[in-house]
């Protein structure tokens, strides 16, 4: 017991928050899904307060995440500009949606598509044709993408980072700008909970989160650029299809 916090209560949420950044600095996407996934199915916080609980600390790794990836030069700065604008508008109706309305509805039909997403880009990795290519649908993929991950509790990483290499972009440098392009999202989008929600956000789970989040954080940018591009590709395909495919079960059972 330290400052009246049971550290015994704390460590679990610590682990996740670590293991989640890790996987979203080295591959673009999960920190949202897979704290969402746990906040909502096992803890059982309301969706609204658990989207609001990721983002507020997704505020702090994603500035620590887009300073890795800056550093290790993952950033493309043209792709950045692009994403910037739309993936904001997009996570301010999505936190307006899922503040007053029941979304869940929805959720199934989009995790059904980022499986699909993942199916298909293991099979662009099993045939080993991962040369980069220019992309041409960008800002409606930041709008989409920014809604979902508001709405969603996450999202951003797996629409926008998957649709990104299925069009032929670098894995290294989308990885890198979608994760930079996410602290605007996420402080955006907190802020906007904040607004609607109050501070119910910031709880014990939410502090454990932080802190093993900002402990991994660091550490994504140097992952995704060691990590050869067609590792990268199948990476992101298995962590794509197995996350979704549990969404879709997770949200068709209950």
């Amino acid at each position: 017991m330290i400052f009246g916090i049971d550290l015994s209560a704390l460590l679990p949420f610590i682990a996740v928050g670590f293991a989640a950044q890790m996987v979203d600095g080295a591959l673009g996407m999960a920190f949202g899904v897979i704290n969402s996934t746990l906040l909502v199915s096992v803890m059982g916080v309301p969706p609204a307060q658990a989207s609001a609980m990721v983002h507020t600390v997704e505020t702090f790794t994603t500035a620590a995440s887009g300073a890795s990836h800056i550093w290790h030069k993952n950033v493309n700065w043209k792709l950045f500009g692009r994403l910037l604008i739309p993936g904001v508008i997009g996570g301010v109706i999505g936190a307006y949606v899922l503040s007053n309305i029941d979304a869940s509805v929805t959720r199934p039909f989009v995790m059904t598509y980022l499986a699909s997403i993942g199916v298909y880009l293991l099979y662009r990795a099993w045939r080993g044709k991962v040369e980069p290519r220019e992309p041409k649908i960008i800002e409606p993929l930041g709008l989409a993408g920014g809604f979902l991950d508001a709405a969603g509790g996450g999202g951003w990483g797996p629409v926008v980072t998957s649709n990104l290499l299925v069009q032929g972009a670098s894995p290294r440098t989308t990885i890198g700008t979608v994760n930079t392009v996410e602290f605007f999202l996420t402080a955006t989008v907190s802020a906007a909970f904040i607004a609607t929600l109050g501070w119910a956000a910031f709880t014990l789970q939410t502090v454990g989160i932080l802190i093993g989040g900002l402990i991994a954080a660091p550490f994504g940018g140097l992952l995704a650029k060691r990590v050869p591009t067609r590792a990268l590709m199948t990476l992101v395909g298995v962590l794509l299809t197995i996350t979704s495919a549990y969404s879709v079960y997770v949200a068709l059972t209950r």
